[in-house]
């Protein structure tokens, strides 16, 4: 039998980026239960860095990444990871509290006319927006590079990775966690639980009693579109969420912003969510959509309280918590990555962190077990 420091389950951005901070201290397994890493949630992402988005807990742990994204380490990846791109955030007729909601937390933003609304959106109503507010600090994150950049430390740092393995046991025996896949047996000092959508179906097989995770679906459409120059558009949502937009690889991302629960699964798009959120785009701009290229879903994992569970479990030593991302995972990765490693390390947090107003309290499961 295997043994290692720490068996982290799930090779999506979580245990990728997690398993790349540990692998440099400890010796560390990642058990992937698909034939290659990300192929759920990570691989499916709408490759944007907002720091202004998710809960409170997201707001540090993503604005402490932005320095990261721009100028990673060579040995890491050779290309930025973040380009830039603004983001237009824009109050529609009755969404007066949303845009207060949202504004109370914001950073760097700042309110723009409707005529600056339609310099950047050309195709933007005028009679849509009641006010907006631009972001300039925002941008787009190479989600497969940023990935493989963990992974490729990982590996480096002498960390193990098995894919086809899913965790089809998981004990406790003496001492050690035990798990049982079809390529073998491992054991443990540590497990850390990255499953994504999957994590409370591991923490039951294991013993743990559930903190609640309800994954939710993202159905995504992809618009061929041309002219308007819309290459250079910022990303562009209401301040409702009730739908989005954004140029990507030649064409139109859009969504509803959907957040349907479902169980954890290979997620597919719902065509009805994506009609939605194309006739959504359609009373705000005089885009006329009459074809869709390609769509997908993908996964988002919600705590109760929406915000992350980051710690070991008091109940059970040695198991710890790194899921309930909730659409917030890539861009708070470097920030997440690094205060899990710490955390699983029995290590303090770091001072980044903390100087960007992250609160311990937020994150670690025992506020869930109150």
């Amino acid at each position: 039998m295997a043994d290692f420091d720490f068996i982290v389950i799930g090779a999506g951005i979580a245990g990728a980026s997690v398993g790349a901070h540990l692998a440099a201290k400890a010796s560390v397994l990642i058990l992937e239960m698909e034939e290659r890493p990300g192929y759920h949630t990570t691989g499916r992402s709408a490759a944007a860095y907002e720091p202004n988005y998710g809960a409170r807990p997201f707001l540090p742990l993503s604005r402490a990444g932005l320095a990261f994204y721009k100028n990673p380490p060579t040995d890491f990846s050779e290309r930025p990871i973040f380009s830039r791109r603004g983001t237009l955030i824009i109050e529609a007729k009755g969404q007066e509290e949303a845009s207060q909601h949202f504004l109370k937390p914001g950073s760097n933003l700042r309110e723009v006319s409707v005529d600056d609304m339609v310099a950047l959106i050309p195709v933007l109503r005028r009679n849509y927006a009641n006010r907006g507010f631009y972001d300039d600090g925002t941008g787009d994150l190479d989600v497969d590079l940023l990935h493989r950049g963990y992974l490729k430390w990982f590996k480096q740092r002498g960390g193990k990775l098995d894919c086809n393995a899913p965790a089809k046991e998981i004990a406790r025996v003496d001492g050690h966690w035990q798990v049982v896949t079809p390529q073998g047996t491992f054991s443990a000092g540590a497990v850390i639980d990255a499953a994504g959508a999957w994590g409370d179906k591991v923490a039951m097989m294991a013993g743990v009693a559930p903190v609640g995770l309800q994954p939710k679906r993202r159905s995504i459409g992809v618009i061929p579109i041309s002219g308007h120059g819309f290459m250079d558009w910022p990303f562009f949502e209401d301040c409702a969420e009730t739908w989005y937009a954004k140029p990507q690889s030649g064409k139109l991302i859009v969504s509803s912003a959907d957040q349907t629960p479902v169980e954890p699964h290979d997620a597919f798009a719902d065509d009805e969510a994506i009609a939605v959120g194309i006739d959504r785009l359609m009373q705000a701009t005089t885009l006329e959509v009459t074809r869709l290229d390609h769509s997908w879903g993908g996964l988002r994992s919600f705590a109760p309280d929406h915000f992350p569970v980051c710690g070991y479990e008091s109940s059970a030593p040695g198991f710890f918590w790194l899921v309930g991302q909730g659409g917030n995972g890539i861009q708070s990765s470097w920030g997440l990555s690094r205060l899990a490693a710490a955390l699983a390390l029995r290590e303090a947090v770091p001072e980044d962190l903390l100087a960007h107003g992250l609160l311990l309290e937020d994150v670690l499961p025992a506020r869930l077990r109150k």
